[in-house]
């Protein structure tokens, strides 16, 4: 077992950070809108904690920074003229194209976070708290049970309007083409498998590496300029 990490960030803290993020950039621009969404949902989850709704208190916090934590660094490099992991470049290449609309900016986002950054996020915590992902199990569910409920809610803030009812409309082949469930239970599988392979670093790298460049791909579809 790894040994036990220093844990001192709050969720208070990344709060602050994509407030001041939020103050910072253009309201249409696409990692704003991703931004505002993610925003949300950690003050949902910090609410959440003070109110008892998690039976182990630390460990949702931490799973919560330590995954907050990988969005913030991938802004951070992209600040600091560095590239970002594969799963974050489609957001930022695209985050000013004019056709691309605003739910699509949120659910590339969503992707690269839930698909890639929340797997190692699971691992991060595992090794600051010195314990397997089945006991931080309860804590990821009810992470991704409040992402599926904002995420209903964010599909209808976002929705152009009534012209999405319209089968022929290309957002919605592309609203269809990805499932926030489903990518929630492949990252759980993907959490696994990487803390199986906490042994074989040559192997758990090449897996990081590969994950990341297939939920990259997925990101880059969703980012498909759309017609007016």
């Amino acid at each position: 077992m790894a040994q036990l990490e220093q844990f001192t960030t709050s969720v208070d803290a990344v709060v602050s950070r994509m407030r001041a993020l939020d103050a910072t950039l253009p309201e249409r621009d696409g990692v704003a809108v991703f931004n505002r969404v993610y925003l949300t949902v950690t003050e949902t989850v910090d609410r959440s904690i003070d109110a008892g709704r998690f039976t182990d208190a630390r460990a949702a916090i931490t799973l919560d920074v330590r995954f907050a934590e990988r969005y913030l660094a991938a802004v951070a490099a992209v600040a600091g003229e560095r590239r970002p992991p594969a799963c974050w470049r489609p957001l930022f290449q695209f985050r000013r194209h004019p056709g691309v609309r605003p739910l699509q900016f949120a659910l590339a986002g969503i992707n690269a976070h839930i698909g890639h950054d929340l797997a190692l996020a699971v691992v991060d915590s595992c090794r600051t708290l010195d314990c397997e992902p089945a006991e931080l199990e309860d804590e990821f569910d009810r992470v991704g049970d409040l992402l599926v409920s904002l995420e209903e809610r964010i599909r209808e803030d976002l929705m152009p309007g009534p012209d999405l009812l319209q089968i022929a409309d290309p957002l919605t082949h592309l609203l269809g083409s990805w499932s926030l469930e489903r990518a929630r239970d492949a990252t759980w599988t993907a959490a696994r498998a990487l803390w199986a392979l906490r042994g074989l670093p040559d192997v758990a790298q090449e897996f990081t590496e590969r994950l990341d460049t297939a939920v990259g791909f997925a990101g880059r579809m969703l980012l498909t300029p759309l017609p007016d």
